[in-house]
């Protein structure tokens, strides 16, 4: 990357950094008044429509041979997967919460990948930074008030993440040809079609009105931002820097999130939560202290 492409790099990067710490936001906001299944289903059939329209001005192929529909199946279990998850967890968590959680998912995909999967080692430093963030939790969560924190909302964040480490490892061993608009796009139909197995269930809640502006602002981001904008970012930045670079956005997002949260939808956090929160974000410092070296390493040298 020369010295020019570091300002587009840059912005890109924290554009996929602001649209991560709204979406639980968002999603928060979209389910207000409307099953959050239903949001789910209409997201995902938007979301593949404006996917396919923006494969075929890039002329990418949406290739159906086995290989290219495990790995479709492989990215589904991220979408439809975690974010079914996600979607019934609004119901009882803040979107701070929610994002504080998620937070941990690159910690939790260390953790498999060094005692299950044996493709990643992890060190002393990185062992105490998951202890120093599991620590600074169980602050936010003994601190939280009944009404932010729910036991049924962080069993299905903690569904969610495994769900999300699962399809980033599946689609790595599967490495199938696919470039990664026709990926997501595969993917994102794939969601969409699972999603209508949903509908039986709640046929009873279908929408008969419109929501209001806020609900309507909420869903609209997540369909447009969240599962095109977002993935196009990605794929971008993957393409350009180190995937343990790109992961470091996980970082970033989970204290913006609580400031949008308190900011937008009068969350509250109390100082024990802040002091929680501030620990959290050490231990995750400390658990990718040797890429934010890199990192520097490599923009100050440019």
């Amino acid at each position: 990357m020369n010295s020019s492409s570091l300002p587009v790099t840059t912005s890109i990067y924290a554009l996929l950094v602001l649209i991560w710490a709204a979406t639980p936001l968002a999603i928060v906001w979209s389910v207000a008044e409307i099953h959050p299944m239903w949001v789910l289903i209409i997201r995902y059939f938007g979301a593949s429509i404006i996917a396919l329209f923006l494969l075929k001005i890039m002329r990418d192929p949406l290739p159906f041979d086995q290989t290219s529909m495990q790995s479709y199946l492989a990215g589904s279990l991220n979408l439809i997967g975690a974010q079914l998850f996600i979607y019934l967890a609004a119901n009882y968590l803040t979107s701070g919460l929610m994002a504080l959680i998620f937070g941990f998912s690159p910690l939790i995909a260390g953790l498999i990948g060094h005692v299950i999967l044996k493709t990643h080692k992890l060190t002393l430093l990185q062992w105490t930074g998951m202890a120093v963030a599991v620590l600074g939790l169980s602050f936010v969560f003994s601190e939280s008030a009944d009404t932010q924190l729910n036991p049924w909302g962080i069993v299905l964040m903690l569904i969610s993440m495994i769900s999300y480490i699962s399809s980033i490892f599946w689609v790595k061993q599967i490495n199938a040809p696919l470039s990664p608009m026709s990926q997501a796009t595969g993917s994102l139909i794939l969601s969409a079609l699972g999603s209508l197995l949903i509908i039986p269930f709640i046929w009873q809640h279908i929408p008969t009105a419109l929501p209001s502006s806020q609900a309507m602002l909420g869903f609209l981001f997540t369909m447009i931002m969240s599962s095109i904008v977002a993935m196009l970012c990605y794929f971008w930045l993957i393409r350009r820097l180190n995937a343990s670079t790109v992961s470091l956005s996980n970082v970033m997002t989970p204290v913006i999130a609580l400031v949008l949260g308190a900011t937008l939808n009068h969350e509250i956090i109390n100082g024990s939560a802040f002091i929680g929160i501030a620990v959290v974000m050490i231990g995750i410092g400390m658990y990718f202290s040797n890429e934010w070296k890199l990192l520097y390493a490599k923009f100050s040298s440019r």
